[in-house]
């Protein structure tokens, strides 16, 4: 099994990435997609949220108010912390199990937006990182989410910078072309990167 940790800043084209490399036999598993699941209605983890963070972070319905939630923890680095205090060990955990569950020779892809502000990057055979310089991921946040240069600016800056990612990167994917440019750098990748290094863990296994 190769284990493979994807990360890149806000509007980068990680989401692309991941999708690009499901389409070509990876096993995706999705960050994000596991902290929906983490704190979904009826969850221990919401209702940690709600003890934490107080019955205003919910919606009528009792979903989480993500709004809300981000209002609070946005701009508050320790309050940030305390919800990632309770959402990252279940993410991890539940991570951990999907990747027992695949196949001993998959290509298992982890997409993980904050991989480097955890600390994640050594338990990953390779990491790659999408990458963009930060002017044009600030005009892609803009567009994308109706925000003013400056909000976009403030969210990238919550993140880690360009430079650490780079710097925890074993290859980096470059986006600031087009679509089919950039799904044609992934397929390089998968093609003469991921396959043959997993082939070569399977090997290294079976010795």
């Amino acid at each position: 099994m190769l284990r493979v940790g994807l990360t890149g800043g806000i509007a980068s084209g990680k989401s692309e990435v991941s999708r690009r490399l499901a389409e070509l036999g990876a096993v995706l598993i999705d960050a994000d997609l596991l902290a929906r699941e983490a704190v979904e209605p009826g969850s221990e983890g919401l209702a940690e949220v709600v003890r934490e963070f107080g019955p205003g972070v919910l919606q009528d319905d009792g979903a989480l108010d993500r709004a809300a939630l981000g209002a609070k923890v946005f701009a508050d680095p320790e309050r940030r912390g305390q919800l990632n205090a309770i959402v990252h060990p279940r993410v991890r955990a539940r991570a951990a199990e999907l990747m027992a569950a695949a196949s001993d020779d998959a290509v298992v892809v982890q997409d993980i937006p904050l991989l480097v502000e955890t600390g994640q990057a050594g338990s990953f055979d390779v990491v790659v990182v999408v990458d963009a310089p930060d002017d044009l991921r600030i005009r892609r946040l803009a567009e994308r989410n109706g925000m003013t240069r400056e909000e976009a600016a403030a969210r990238m800056a919550a993140q880690a910078t360009r430079e650490e990612r780079l710097a925890a990167a074993d290859h980096v994917i470059e986006n600031s072309g087009s679509l089919d440019e950039l799904r044609a750098a992934v397929d390089r990748l998968w093609q003469d990167v991921l396959v043959p290094a997993a082939a070569g863990t399977e090997r290294i296994a079976e010795s």
